[in-house]
């Protein structure tokens, strides 16, 4: 087996989702070394079949079930879509039964982050949405504490829940210092917390 890594895993339509899943991943790599994988999953058709060319245009490739299966811990995001997850990942999910049934994932440590054009547009629902198969799953959820002090002086995105981002109606927001912050941390704390679980921190 190789390393041990984060799989930070994501879709994003607009890229402010994307922007949020490589500040977790400087999060996961800056003080605890270990790698943190990015990967992200294809659009739905109108069909909801997948659609699948053979690599994405951009970013980060798409994610196989043994990506998640091998991970140490989890970091899973979504922009919102009318307070929940979007399809596309949703999807990816409902295909992981195959992990469910052999519990490759119980005990791991997880957590989930959002964008959403509007600031109260259904970002803690979404989150928890998200959260909902990883329980399932058997994973150990984790939020981002109060003793992290972007919580309660944000201005746009940050919840208990997870790190988020207030995109603006034209997607003109970038990420604020405190979203940064808070994605940052978020990351660091999967990450030691997957060391700690593997008795290696």
């Amino acid at each position: 087996m190789s390393n041990p890594y984060i799989l930070v895993l994501y879709y994003s339509r607009h890229g402010k989702t994307e922007a949020i899943a490589k500040q977790l991943a400087r999060g996961v790599e800056r003080v605890t070394g270990m790698e943190a994988r990015l990967r992200t999953v294809p659009a739905v058709s109108p069909d909801t079949e997948a659609s699948l060319p053979a690599v994405p245009d951009s970013g980060a490739v798409y994610c196989s079930y043994d990506d998640l299966k091998h991970c140490a811990g989890l970091l899973l995001g979504s922009p919102v879509r009318f307070g929940n997850m979007a399809a596309p990942l949703k999807y990816f999910l409902d295909g992981s039964s195959p992990l469910w049934l052999t519990g490759a994932l119980i005990d791991k440590p997880a957590g989930v982050f959002t964008s959403s054009s509007s600031l109260h547009g259904g970002q803690e629902s979404t989150l928890l949405s998200m959260a909902l198969p990883l329980l399932h799953h058997g994973m150990l959820f984790c939020g981002i504490p109060y003793s992290e002090p972007g919580l309660t002086n944000t201005r746009g995105g940050g919840t208990p829940y997870g790190a988020s981002h207030w995109a603006g109606v034209q997607n003109e927001n970038n990420l604020t210092a405190e979203e940064i912050q808070l994605c940052q941390a978020q990351g660091e704390r999967i990450a030691r917390l997957a060391q700690q679980l593997a008795g290696t921190a």
